[in-house]
């Protein structure tokens, strides 16, 4: 179909085409480090000039764009979360309210220790295999239940059968790995995660390193406009075992903080209380008791 000047994505600047991409994947370029300024072309309706001029110099990590035309699908963010009421979450509303203007949608991954550029390569390459995915895994008018991108079983790292497209695999395999060699008192990689009324997946992964004493990673993943092709609480909880993986592999060199079970078990407790916030029922009640 030929494209107006109506069309959402008129709004959406092409990335040039002398520009090289970093990979290309299922006819989709992936590029990194694009601010919001160089994609999109004009203000929109609806965004104020304050807002605007904020945005423009929001940076995402990743951008992915159709190969053949350059036009923005969809753009990647990885790292914390702006703590609440700073200048950093009012930047990122105001990022957030252009480009749902423009119709540009942006997957957004908080997380205290993943970054996209130990990890941004391989979380972009996972959602636009997913996404492929979930878009033929079903042909219409078909009543059988495909089986989804994260419950593909196959042959996993360590010569194990599997999901094979469960990201925090590596990690889980090292929690083995790390039990033996005495460096954990327990070698299973645990975890939750919730869907908050907002549309945020939140995903908790914890490993018991000392006897009581437990190393827990929070990640969280937020789709605006953007289906990454799995449920987002189960990959916010693989996410949460990638960066668990992380620190035991010490890559930071810091000794890593952590938490009292009990302490955890009462955390994962409040959670289950706040039930009027979620999105969907807590299933995780097994967690709860002592």
């Amino acid at each position: 179909m030929t494209r107006t000047a109506t069309d959402d994505d008129a709004r959406l600047r092409p990335v040039p085409s002398g520009a090289a991409p970093l990979f290309v994947r299922a006819g989709q370029a992936v590029y990194a480090a694009r601010r919001l300024g160089d994609l999109v072309t004009r203000r929109p309706a609806g965004v104020t000039g304050h807002q605007w001029s904020s945005a423009l110099r929001e940076e995402f990590d990743h951008v992915v764009c159709a190969a053949d035309t350059g036009v923005p699908l969809f753009a990647l963010t990885v790292g914390p979360t702006a703590p609440p009421g700073s200048a950093g979450q009012r930047a990122g509303r105001m990022a957030a309210a252009v480009c749902a203007a423009v119709g540009l949608p942006v997957l957004r991954i908080g997380s205290p220790t993943l970054r996209a550029a130990g990890h941004g390569r391989r979380i972009v390459t996972y959602v636009i295999d997913a996404r492929a995915y979930a878009a033929g895994a079903a042909p219409d008018g078909s009543d059988d239940a495909p089986v989804g991108f994260r419950d593909i079983v196959g042959r996993l790292p360590d010569g194990r059968t599997g999901p094979v497209n469960d990201l925090g695999a590596l990690s889980r395999a090292a929690a083995v790995e790390a039990y033996v060699s005495r460096r954990l008192s327990d070698p299973i990689v645990r975890g939750l995660h919730v869907r908050w009324r907002d549309g945020t997946a939140e995903g908790w992964s914890w490993v018991e390193v000392r006897p009581g004493r437990c190393l827990v990673e929070r990640v969280t993943v937020h789709e605006a406009r953007l289906r990454c092709g799995v449920d987002p609480g189960r990959l916010a909880e693989d996410l949460a075992a990638v960066a668990v993986g992380e620190r035991l592999a010490g890559a930071d060199n810091t000794e890593p903080v952590l938490l009292d079970r009990d302490e955890l078990r009462r955390q994962i407790r409040a959670l289950r209380d706040r039930r009027d916030e979620l999105g969907a029922p807590f299933a995780f009640e097994h967690l709860c008791v002592d």
